[in-house]
């Protein structure tokens, strides 16, 4: 992942939850991996301004409300404050502008307009007694350029349709010109919240463009980073980015760059919520599990590699972080100031995090060194290097290490 612009104003959107369940530790991965990238950025002296979307109006959310009798709209709230309450615990810095479809409907419906106005989007007719009106995006208007269709995953269309089945999409739909087609607006049903939206009728946006449509209105184009979860390369990216070259095909690409966090495992499998195999932040904040050494499990691995969540991962974090913060609180130790450059070295090389992690390692391995040498006394070396190397991984990493 680079660095972003050498000065001036870093862009960054992530892609945001959709609030029918707690935060569990994909999510977690994904927030604090792309928190990295920000503390880089604003480390090199950048401004960043980064937007970040919920999706707090679609299926899932509906579905989950319906099957526990609650209120759509309370369901959301709930589980956007205790995702908002763990980002915070994990130190995860809040996004420059954080923005719910709920908020966002009227720009999402005029960028439909617009996509309609330009011939990428159609409508088509209800099925099974269901409104006609639903209006879609048919892939193939874009061109096979470069920056065409296909160009953010590189995936086939055989590939493409497993994905799109498997992640949302409706292969399925009769009258669509492609089985790839996303939705763009769904018009309203029985029972479903809808928004009023001119020409379009009254309904609700489809997933990909929502996202789109509040890049452009708060990033403009193009985004230096367009960032998430490696599962929403396709269809989630790819259909956002040919969104939005339809929608400004003068000012390509979309995006920089679009990078992808790995996914983390419990027992063999992706942590997800449709497998219910979730291991949740706020039940290990709720059991005493300390945020910050949280945090230090998830930054011990690469942000784009995939690793599993084991009772060994947690532990294995918990030792560290005692050494380290054993360590911070020492008067004096090893200099520090090669811990600075080192972290420094490892974030701005693919956010290597874990690299930064071995330097401090290494750092509070050798303090403890010295202070067995130096036996009951005050262990050598030099004044205030300790908190030096406590304010590094806090700034850099964002792991809280206590205070004296």
């Amino acid at each position: 992942m680079p660095t972003g612009p050498e000065s001036g104003t870093a862009s960054l959107y992530v892609c945001g939850i959709t609030p029918y369940d707690a935060t569990h530790l994909g999510h977690a991965n994904t927030y604090v991996a792309f928190d990295l990238l920000g503390r880089a950025w604003r480390d090199a002296g950048l401004e960043v301004q980064y937007v970040q979307n919920v999706t707090d109006v679609d299926d899932p959310l509906l579905e989950r409300a319906t099957a526990t009798g609650v209120d759509w709209t309370e369901l959301a709230t709930s589980q956007i404050d205790l995702f908002r309450a763990d980002m915070e615990a994990l130190s995860v810095v809040p996004p420059t502008r954080y923005l719910g479809v709920v908020e966002a409907v009227d720009l999402v419906s005029a960028a439909v307009r617009d996509l309609e106005a330009a011939g990428a989007a159609y409508r088509v007719a209800g099925v099974d007694g269901g409104p006609d009106g639903d209006v879609y995006y048919p892939v193939r208007v874009a061109d096979g350029g470069a920056e065409g269709f296909g160009s953010v995953s590189g995936y086939d269309d055989e590939t493409m349709a497993r994905f799109s089945a498997e992640r949302g999409g409706d292969p399925d739909r009769p009258g669509k010109r492609d089985p790839l087609d996303p939705l763009l607006w769904r018009v309203e049903r029985e029972g479903e919240p809808a928004w009023e939206a001119g020409d379009l009728g009254r309904g609700r946006p489809g997933w990909h463009i929502e996202c789109t449509a509040i890049a452009l209105e708060h990033l403009g184009m193009p985004v230096h980073v367009q960032g998430g979860g490696s599962d929403l390369v396709f269809p989630h990216h790819e259909m956002g980015a040919a969104h939005a070259h339809a929608l400004r095909p003068q000012a390509r690409p979309y995006a920089h760059v679009y990078a992808h966090s790995g996914m983390v495992a419990l027992d063999g499998e992706k942590m997800s919520k449709s497998k219910g195999n979730l291991v949740l932040v706020s039940r290990l904040r709720a059991a005493g599990v300390d945020p910050a050494v949280v945090r230090l499990a998830i930054v011990s691995h690469h942000w784009r590699a995939d690793w599993e969540w084991t009772d060994e991962v947690l532990t294995e974090a918990q030792s560290r972080f005692d050494r380290w913060a054993r360590a911070v609180a020492r008067p004096s130790g090893p200099d520090a100031g090669e811990v600075l450059a080192g972290v420094r070295a490892a974030l701005a090389h693919d956010l290597d995090a874990p690299a930064a992690v071995a330097v401090v390692d290494a750092w509070a391995t050798a303090s403890d060194a010295a202070a067995e040498e130096a036996g009951a006394g005050a262990p050598g070396g030099v004044e205030g290097a300790p908190d030096l190397v406590r304010r590094t991984v806090g700034a850099l990493l964002g792991v809280v290490l206590p205070r004296v």
